[in-house]
This record gives structure tokens, sequence and C-alpha cells, in this order.
């Protein structure tokens, strides 16, 4: 994949990424404003993230990133890829379908591993009851995962990056017919507000199942129209199977950690009244830009140089490492620095209505910050892990996951007592540096095709001078603007201002000091 393909998939990736981030926004503007942070959102928060917390784990955490290297290989060779394919697809259908049951009868467990500050509370028991209804989500999310593996290698990027944009329409859609069916109701006649956030709470968690129906669909289309139909049938260990389950073994083990992390944090969070609803508004903002531009460059930077790799390309390979570090950088960290110089306001407009109330926009803003600071460490964690899983190594980072995994808990659980609910977004962040300082030292021994060019180093510099003056600027618009923030329908019209000043200031600064050239995102979005 040439550099210009390789920077036209990433833009692929990442306008469909955008859509389905700015679609998850207007679906997590409704919740918010329809259940706040009080007791129905925790437990419907709590129970929408169990499918995705293993769905990190089965499919993107360990299985792709062990399959996509070896797909990429056979469909390079021409050595029986569809046969694999298929293979890997009817196993992972049995595992999900075993360990789909058993979290349904084990649920009260999962939430308590996720959620122990709920036990006692009505948060548990409606947080027990939301999650048998979401979690067959990860059965179909998961086979959906390593169908988008299949089209990602192929080099067709539209049909798996555009699914997830369909879950968040089914979301709205769903809480659309919730608001009919409402203002039809006796209860609504009545001005029952616990029972309308009861019952968007029993409409948003149908949703999540419909929608992981409705994205299987659209990557198991796309994949049999490529080429690649898959069907159930008997299962066979093969030996390319156990290959694979060797393979993927520690980077299960590293999927396990990374999301042991996720539940340090949840278990932090959810001892505070409100911070499990905080952290979650606070992560969609966040991933925005980590979804926009840190997802993309993973997903298409992995089988380039698993290609490269094969075909002993190492300049090619260090060429594409290099570009896919340096843009991913060059968007991220002038996006990292607006979250922790503006998040009030950027909170405040999109979230602060209904029974998001303006105590929930500090507690949320504050968060929002804390995340911003690791934002270039987790989307740099994308880069460099794919020097690793290209080359099959997914043992070293399942040790760096373990490090960091005790790192993450000491600062979470250790600094909750004396700063609260923060701890969990400072532990997070940290770690994500952590993390890229051990995944980078690790590389050193692979060769020149995985360091660093001078080019990457001096963009680098200047592309935080650029991060710097945007600072200034959106200090200056910030307050000029302040008055317009608060003022009704006004303050979207003053919000966007806000963006356009901080992205007109980066990107004329940055072309005028040479961090970048605004031709190569032209060209890249041409192509």
């Amino acid at each position: 994949m040439k550099p210009i393909k390789l920077m036209a998939g990433f833009f692929t990736v990442g306008i469909w990424t955008l859509l389905s981030r700015v679609m998850g926004f207007v679906r997590d503007i409704m919740i918010a404003s329809y259940l706040g942070t009080g007791p129905i959102a925790e437990a419907f928060l709590v129970a929408f993230s169990l499918p995705n917390l293993f769905r990190r784990f089965f499919a993107e955490g360990a299985f792709n990133m062990a399959f996509v290297p070896m797909f990429s290989k056979k469909l390079e060779a021409d050595d029986g890829a569809l046969k694999f394919a298929q293979d890997a697809y009817v196993g992972m259908s049995i595992i999900l379908t075993t360990f789909t049951v058993v979290g349904i009868i084990f649920m009260p467990l999962l939430v308590t591993a996720m959620a122990s500050g709920f036990i006692g509370d009505s948060r548990f028991d409606l947080a027990v009851y939301y999650g048998r209804i979401a979690f067959p989500y990860i059965f179909f999310i998961s086979l959906s995962a390593l169908l988008s593996g299949v089209l990602n290698a192929t080099g067709r990027f539209t049909a798996a990056a555009a699914a997830p944009v369909f879950l968040n329409v089914v979301f709205i859609t769903f809480m659309i017919i919730a608001a009919i069916v409402w203002t039809l109701s006796d209860s609504a006649a009545q001005g029952m507000e616990n029972a309308l956030r009861l019952h968007f709470g029993d409409w948003l968690v149908m949703a999540v199942p419909v929608g992981g129906v409705v994205q299987l669909s659209i990557v198991w289309v796309a994949a049999r129209r490529a080429g690649f139909p898959m069907r159930l049938s008997r299962p066979k260990m093969t030996p390319d199977l156990k290959r694979l389950a060797l393979i993927a073994a520690p980077a299960a083990l590293a999927g396990g950690v990374v999301q042991i992390n996720l539940l340090v944090g949840r278990q932090v969070a959810s001892y505070f009244d409100g911070a499990v609803a905080w952290l979650n508004y606070a992560d969609r903002l966040y991933q925005l830009p980590l979804g926009v531009v840190g997802i993309a460059i993973g997903v298409v930077l992995l089988p380039d140089l698993s290609r490269r790799l094969r075909a002993g390309d190492d300049a090619g390979g260090k060429d594409a490492f290099n570009r896919a570090s340096e843009l991913s950088l060059a968007l991220t960290i002038p996006a990292a620095v607006a979250l922790m110089v503006i998040p009030i306001p950027l909170v405040s407009v999109l979230f602060e209505r209904g029974a998001f109330t303006a105590d929930d926009t500090i507690k949320t803003a504050l968060a929002v910050a804390i995340y911003g600071l690791g934002l270039p460490a987790f989307v740099l964690q994308k880069t460099l892990q794919p020097l690793y899983f290209a080359r099959e190594d997914t043992k070293r980072p399942f040790y760096f996951a373990l490090a960091a995994m005790v790192l993450n808990a000491g600062l979470a659980i250790g600094l909750s007592p004396v700063i609260g609910f923060a701890a969990a977004a400072i532990g997070t962040s940290l770690t994500g540096w952590a993390t890229v300082a051990l995944l980078y030292k690790g590389s050193r021994n692979m060769g020149d095709a995985a360091r660093f060019d001078a080019r990457f180093w001096v963009r680098l510099w200047r592309i935080l001078l650029a991060s710097g003056g945007m600072a200034l600027c959106l200090l200056g618009a910030n307050a000029v603007l302040t008055p317009f923030l608060g003022m009704g329908s006004a303050r979207y019209l003053a919000l966007i201002a806000l963006v356009a000043v901080g992205i007109i200031s980066y990107f004329g600064i940055g072309q005028m000091i040479g961090a970048f050239r605004l031709g190569e995102f032209k060209r890249a979005m041409r192509r």
C-alpha cells in the first residue's frame, strides 16, 4: 500500500468514524437530557459497557490483532484465505455463543465486578436487568469485528467503518419512538419524572442488541460481496486455527489486562454518586479524536505493515509507520490541548440540559481535561502496537499491559480517597503515557523500520508550537464568547465559533511554520 493509499484508507475510516462519533454525540446528548447522571443512567451505562468491555477483549483486543496479520499473509500469498476466515468465523461463533449464555446467567457477578459500589441500592438490580438484555450484543459486535478485519485486510474500509454509524441511528430511532410513546401515555400526563427515566432506560437497553444485529448484517453483506461469504458450519480445529490460538492467547491476556484497567476506573467511580455517568460523558468527548485518528490509523496500518514485512519492504514499512505517527499527532495534539483549555464550554453546550445539571458540567469537564492530557498517548499506542502485531509478537504487549495495570490500579485506588472520582481519569491518562514509553522502548530491537525518522522529529516540535499558539487563541476567544456560551440557542453558534477559532489558528500557524502541508491532507482526501 503506497503512502498516499495508506492516507486515503485512513481518511476513509476517519471520516466514517467522525460521522459515527457525531451521531454518538447526538445519542449521548439525548441520553443525558432524559436520564441525566442519576441511578437509572448509571445502571444503563454499566449494562451497556459490559458487552463492549468483552468485545474489546475477544475481538479488537485479542482475536483481530492475531487474525489480521495471518489473514493478510494468506491473502498476499493466495494461500487459502477464504477457508481460514471461514474456520475462524465458525470457531468464534461457538465461543461467543457459550460466553453469552454464561454471561446472562451470571450477570449479578459481572455487575459486581464492574461496579461493586452499586450493591445495596436500586442501581444493582436495575443494572443486572439491563445487562441481561444488552449482553447478547457481544455476539453480534465481535463477529462484526472479525468480518471488519477481513474487509480491512483486503483494502475495503468503508462498510466496516460505516457500520457503527447505524448503531447510533438505532439508538436515536428508539429514543424518538420512546418519546412518542411517552407523550401518549398516562404517566406523561401525571408528570412522573422517575417513570420517564425508567421508560427511556427500557427503550435504550432494547436498542443495544438490535443495533448489534444491524452492524453484523452490514459487514456480513460487504464481506460476501468481497468474495468472503461466511456461513455457520461444523467447527474444525485446523493447524492454522491452532496457530491463531497460540498467537491470540498472549494478546487475549493483554486485552484482559487493559479491560481490568477499565474495571478499576468503573469500580472507583461506582462509589461516588453520578461519577459513572460523568466519566462516561467525558469519555465520549475524548473518544471523538481518538476514534477518528487513532483507531483509523490502527485499522489501516496493521494490514499494511503485515504485507510490507512479508514482502521484505522495510523502507516502505518505516515510511508508513512514520507518516501514520506524524499525521496522528498532527491531528490529536491540538485536540488534546483544546480538551484541556476549553472543557467547560464543550460540556455545557453539548450536555447541560434537562436532567443534566450545572454541577454535572463541572465534574464532567474536570474528567475531560484529565483525559485530554492522555489523548496523544492513546493515539501513539495505536501506531506503536502494529509494529508488534504485524510481526506476530503478542507476548511483549501483554507484559507491558500488565505493568500498566499495576500502575493504573495504584493511582486510581490510591488517589481516590484524596481527590475522589478524578483519580480514575488520572490513572487512565498517566498509564497511557507509561504504556507508550514501554512500547517505544521495546521496539528498539526491531531495526530501522521501527524508528522515528528525522522528518517526524522536526515536525513534532512544530506541531507542539502550533498547538500552543492555538491554545492562546482559544483562551482569548473563550473570554470574548463566554457571555454567549450560556445564552439559549445562541450558545451553539458561540461554540461553533470557538471551535472555528481553534481550527483556523492551528492550521494557519502549522502551515506557516512547516508543521505540516495542507496539500498533504487535500491529496489524501481527494484520493
